[in-house]
């Protein structure tokens, strides 16, 4: 008999502490331990919670690799991730989701503009981040 899996956390709930840690990692450019760190939430969740960490990761990973000069994996991941966080509501866990999504679009549509030769001269101010927003209990 296979073993139902319950989600852990819903989206309307206050973050864990290691998704807080994640977010100063992003937020840091420590992008590889981001991944890490939220790896372990990941595997334990199941849902729209699920696909927050996964988006979350592969776009740390994407900037990891736009970071190491790889293009194609950099590109891949960002629409990657961002496929995931559209499964997501605009705010899940306290995070700014909808937001997050749009410096997602606008890093990806530059760095396709620049191609692989000029891939380093993205303008850092573009580098999303990732915000937390207030939200009133239900």
């Amino acid at each position: 008999m296979e073993k139902e899996t319950i989600p852990t956390r819903c989206c309307h709930e206050s973050p864990p502490g290691q998704l807080l840690l994640g977010i100063r990692q992003f937020n840091g450019q420590e992008w590889f331990e981001c991944h890490e760190t939220l790896e372990i939430l990941w595997l334990k969740e199941t849902g729209e919670v699920r696909d927050l960490y996964q988006g979350i990761i592969q776009i740390a990973i994407a900037l990891h690799h736009w970071r190491n000069g790889n293009f194609g994996g950099s590109l891949s991941l960002l629409s990657g991730g961002r496929g995931y966080l559209l499964r997501v509501p605009a705010v899940c866990l306290w995070v700014d989701v909808a937001g997050f999504i749009s410096q997602v679009d606008r890093v990806h549509d530059f760095l396709e503009r620049l191609g692989k030769e000029k891939m380093g001269e993205l303008d850092p101010a573009l580098i999303p981040r990732l915000q937390t927003v207030s939200v009133t209990p239900q």
